[in-house]
């Protein structure tokens, strides 16, 4: 680990639920892994970002994480606690989770494998 993993998992103080490997169900959705937790440091400011596609969007949020996430995967600022099993399977039904519509992974200047993450939604 480099200073740039360290320094988010030094800011990664709350956790978060997040559901990754979105695969389009054939319907219009997707389709995700099973949710885990993961630690992040969340920021809920309002801004404009560009997406993957160059157009401008509104962010919600933009989060420090700890891993690679996946764009279009979602995340929920709480616990699995906090959700009961028919929000587990369907995180678009919950009003506070967001996809991820952007993914940034900022290098450290000494090290090749060294990042600092950070998604917004």
């Amino acid at each position: 680990m480099g200073a740039m993993q360290d320094l988010c998992e030094l800011l990664a103080v709350q956790t978060a639920v997040y559901w990754g490997n979105p695969a389009d169900d054939g319907s219009g959705g997707f389709t995700y892994d099973n949710p885990e937790e993961i630690p992040v440091a969340w920021y809920g400011v309002t801004e404009v970002v560009t997406n993957a596609m160059g157009q401008e969007v509104v962010s919600k949020a933009k989060v420090i994480v700890t891993q690679d996430l996946d764009k279009r995967g979602i995340l929920f600022l709480g616990t699995l606690e906090d959700l009961d099993s028919d929000e587990e399977d369907d995180p678009i039904s919950i009003s506070t989770a967001y996809r991820i519509i952007r993914a940034d992974k900022i290098p450290g200047p000494l090290e090749t494998n060294d990042f600092f993450r950070m998604v917004y939604l």
